[in-house]
């Protein structure tokens, strides 16, 4: 039937192509010449008929013979090429470009083979024959980067920009910029950076350009072309000298994808613009003492004193450089200067906390008290006087002070706690429950009042009770991740999934509702995925400590070496300050000098495991 549709409709390509599919290997070669008798300017035809040959000098016959009948056909060209050594390939593009001159392919192609100075030829009259292609002008920048000559990268861009506009072609910004992060990729950073250099400005409204330049840099390094977003920092610093906004993203970018010197080089520079924001100061210092260079760290904060001169984060800065590094007396005169000159609520905390954690507690006490009195609304100081006097072992002195800090501050939620814990710990249910009531009227809806509310009950094993508690907290705080965390855990097992799909819906992005369902996930040893909750927890919120701490664990107990390694190290990068359990350990006085590492390995070891 298939021939004699051949025989019907010879000049039909697409039934030859049927007919050829449908003979047997003997009759295929057959049936393909017939058909190229009849349509000798098939390409499709000419290619089957060339799979059809199984030895490379046939395929280059048959090739040979197609060209002859289409010398024009790029595909068959392109055929011809692949079947030939680079020397033999070399002589054949030269061939090819002469009969298909608007092919970037091939001349792109003939480009690759030739000699640096030949290349250069053979791209100009590429550019002769097809004045509206960038990818012939990216290749030249590429060709002479190559080959050391960066003079010309730029002025190769520069040239392919203004040719394309004047043969009215449209230059596309995205286009362009898609080119430099593949120039990337091929190791071309000096092209990739002169054509976002370049283009960057191009079609650009100038109230628009400092958000539409962020947001390219952040979509180079969403495509992990990281040379690209540093040329377009670059490129707005030079137009925005003073931007404190740019120069904060271009240090973050530069501390999580650069080295220590791109990062110290870039703040060196910041600080000579924008010589008044403390945190580029904070971080080049951080920098230079992480990398063990103490002297210069101190030089970097002496600079910002002069520049900032009552700054309260430079002073605590320098406090804790000298602390870190076992001089302790000259953060004490650091903060006494500190106290004089930029005296606030946090100096005198640290200062309070530096004598404590030296083991001067009679000069701690002195400090807070007097501290309190010129800052009565401070929180923190009537915490600290409290946990001195427990410290000391004055529990009618605690109480006392809290009973007072509780009427100053209200507000402080972690002040009514300290007070219900005290008195739980003294075995005053009746007055830790009435202390939680009242801070709960001073501040309604407070997730981590109602949460102390249900402990309480779980400790003292009202079970029913706790339920109740918790079932009002959810009313009253139906989207606090902390309630929901702690309420998936108060289910039975099987009850656990439903509760925790339900704490999902409330709050789908809460991480203390991610990490108890990494928590519940491991609790029933599915360790794959509750590997892949414990890297969502961390991902959302890097700050929490807890996060971490419950991930090295689990990595400890599931994970080889490289995956604790791999958690351990992503944790230190992040530097958690908060969590309920991380802040436990890390406030002990007797841990202040603990790194993160420490904590965590500390955490590792001492924290339940889900059950």
């Amino acid at each position: 039937m298939i021939l004699q549709g051949t025989e019907s409709c010879p000049k039909v390509e697409d039934v030859w192509m049927e007919a050829i599919r449908l003979m047997t290997p003997e009759q295929k070669k057959a049936i393909a010449a017939n058909g190229l008798r009849q349509l000798p300017n098939s390409v499709k035809l000419w290619v089957k008929a060339t799979d059809l040959e199984d030895e490379k000098a046939a395929k280059r016959r048959v090739l040979k013979k197609a060209l002859e009948q289409i010398p024009n056909s790029v595909r068959l060209w392109k055929l011809l090429v692949e079947q030939h050594d680079p020397e033999d390939a070399r002589l054949l593009l030269g061939r090819a470009t002469e009969c298909c001159p608007t092919s970037t392919e091939l001349w792109l192609a003939l480009a690759r083979l030739e000699t640096y100075d030949n290349a250069r030829k053979v791209l100009n009259k590429a550019r002769e024959n097809i004045p509206t292609d960038r990818q012939v002008w990216v290749t030249a920048a590429q060709l002479e980067e190559a080959n050391s000559n960066m003079p010309m990268v730029q002025k190769i861009v520069e040239r392919a920009v203004t040719s394309l506009t004047s043969n009215m072609v449209e230059v596309n910004r995205d286009h362009w910029i898609e080119d430099a992060e593949k120039c990337e990729k091929a190791g071309s950073i000096a092209t990739a950076q002169a054509i976002v250099r370049t283009i960057i400005g191009h079609n650009v409204e100038e109230e628009d350009r400092k958000h539409t330049w962020m947001e390219d840099a952040e979509s180079c390094i969403a495509h992990t072309a990281y040379d690209c977003a540093r040329a377009v920092f670059a490129h707005a610093l030079s137009i925005y000298p003073s931007k404190k906004s740019i120069w904060l993203r271009a240090a973050h970018f530069e501390k999580s994808h650069g080295t220590r010197e791109s990062l110290e080089t870039l703040l060196q520079k910041a600080v000579t613009y924008c010589p008044k924001v403390e945190v580029l100061w904070l971080m080049g210092a951080k920098s230079k003492w992480l990398a063990g260079d103490v002297p210069a760290a101190r030089s970097i904060l002496a600079l910002a004193f002069q520049a900032n001169p009552n700054s309260e984060d430079i002073w605590l800065a320098a406090v804790k450089l000298e602390s870190e590094n076992n001089e302790d007396e000259r953060a004490r005169r650091l903060l006494q200067k500190a106290r004089e000159q930029a005296g606030t609520a946090r100096v005198w905390m640290k200062s309070v906390k530096l004598e404590w954690v030296l083991g001067n507690i009679a000069g701690a006490v002195q400090m807070v008290t007097k501290s309190i009195g010129l800052y009565p609304d401070a929180p923190k100081l009537w915490m600290m006087q409290a946990q001195l006097d427990l410290s000391l072992g004055n529990i009618e002195k605690a109480r006392e002070h809290y009973s007072l800090a509780v009427k100053k501050c209200y507000g402080s939620v972690p002040l009514w706690l300290q007070l219900s814990n005290l008195e739980e710990q003294c075995g005053n249910l009746t007055k830790a429950r009435s202390v939680l009531e009242r801070g709960l009227l001073r501040n309604p809806r407070s997730p981590d009042l109602w949460l102390q509310s249900v402990r309480i009950e779980e400790r003292s094993g009202n079970a029913s009770v706790a339920k109740t508690n918790m079932a009002k907290a959810l009313q009253d705080c139906p989207n606090s991740g902390v309630l929901w965390a702690h309420a998936i855990f108060m289910e039975s097992r099987k009850q656990r999934k439903t509760k925790s799909v339900d704490a999902l819906k409330s709050c789908e992005h809460d991480p203390h509702v991610l990490l108890a369902v990494a928590k519940m996930m491991w609790a029933e040893r599915f360790t794959s995925k509750a590997r892949d909750w414990f890297g969502r927890t961390v991902k959302i919120d890097p700050d929490l400590g807890d996060a971490w701490a419950y991930y090295y664990k689990f990595e400890m107990k599931h994970g080889t070496e490289d995956q604790q390694q791999a958690v351990l190290k992503k944790a230190v990068a992040a530097e958690p300050h908060h969590g309920e359990e991380w802040c436990t350990v890390s406030k002990k006085i007797a841990n202040w000098r603990k790194k993160t590492e420490d904590i965590l390995r500390v955490l590792g070891s001492s924290l339940p495991e889900p059950l």
